[in-house]
């Protein structure tokens, strides 16, 4: 007798505090060698595109999130992603979810895990680079971690009337960054954003992964001079642009990295020194997807 799959399409509002509590809880489950977090593979198709896929395993459940990249004949591209979650003792599947919003909450729960470990605990002043979904969704959950007294965005097509609640709109990302305690990039871009290096010591710079190759919010050069973190030291640093790119030019090395959100949930990485900018660098990974993914089916 077959049994029905629940089909997730789009992302149920999910409470901030149980996805952040979901993602600290297999971050911890990967620190404690109870989750598995192989590489994420890439599958170029005939013709063009290319299928990235995002596996992790925890104790009772498997999960791959496929993303298809498509070009199409107009120039445009069709991009779209999916996460099935597979009981590790049935071999069963359990849920089949859209993922493209899930995506977008996990990536920005993850940099906030991030600013609850490595910001001050009275950061008062946060500035947001990007105005999409994924900067509007990092500055939800960036809220629960930290009470952010004042809030600056900016974004080149960002209007006041059009800015989130309680946000001021600055007319440049360097306005923006002056003076805060927390920056959070949210771009699509392939070229650095903000001077990272220029920042004050102790503030921390989070960023995020493009479908652009070698994509970076800052410079690589920057990278000497910050305190680096990653959300998982075996993938981030042969990943990110910035690393990659710094490392090949001999300019940084993976053995630079302070630490990753595993071992930082762990108290088993140096904190930040304070004497620098703090730099947490995520590409994504399928363990932030099966943490999301195991919480819809809690709730389906």
């Amino acid at each position: 007798m077959s049994t029905r799959i629940p089909i997730v399409e789009g992302l149920p509002e999910l409470p901030a505090t149980d996805v952040l509590d979901a993602l600290r809880a297999a971050f911890s489950e990967l620190a404690g060698d109870k989750a598995a977090q192989p590489p994420q593979t890439v599958t170029l198709l005939p013709g063009g595109g290319d299928v990235i896929a995002y596996q992790a395993a925890t104790s009772d459940a498997y999960g791959v999130k496929v993303s298809p990249y498509l070009p199409q004949a107009d120039g445009r591209a069709v991009v779209t992603a999916w996460t099935l979650l597979v009981s590790t003792r049935t071999g069963r599947p359990l849920l089949l979810c859209d993922a493209g919003a899930l995506t977008v909450q996990r990536t920005a729960a993850t940099s906030a895990l991030a600013v609850d470990e490595l910001a001050r605990p009275g950061a008062a002043a946060l500035a947001v680079i990007g105005s999409g979904p994924l900067a509007r969704a990092h500055l939800r959950y960036a809220r629960v971690v930290r009470d952010f007294t004042s809030v600056r965005m900016y974004s080149p097509s960002l209007t006041t009337a059009a800015a989130p609640e309680g946000v001021s709109v600055t007319g440049s990302a360097e306005d923006a960054v002056a003076g805060a305690d927390v920056v959070l990039l949210c771009t699509s871009a392939a070229e650095p954003v903000i001077d990272a290096a220029g920042l004050r010591p102790g503030t921390v710079v989070t960023s995020i992964s493009t479908n652009a190759p070698r994509a970076h919010e800052i410079a690589p050069a920057a990278l000497a001079s910050l305190d680096v973190y990653g959300d998982y030291r075996p993938t981030v640093t042969a990943t990110a642009g910035e690393m990659v790119i710094a490392a090949e030019r001999g300019l940084w090395s993976a053995g630079h990295l302070r630490g990753d959100l595993p071992e930082l949930l762990a108290g088993t990485c140096p904190p930040p020194g304070g004497d620098r900018p703090v730099f947490f660098r995520s590409v994504g990974l399928g363990i932030e997807d099966l943490a999301v993914a195991r919480l819809l089916l809690d709730r389906s």
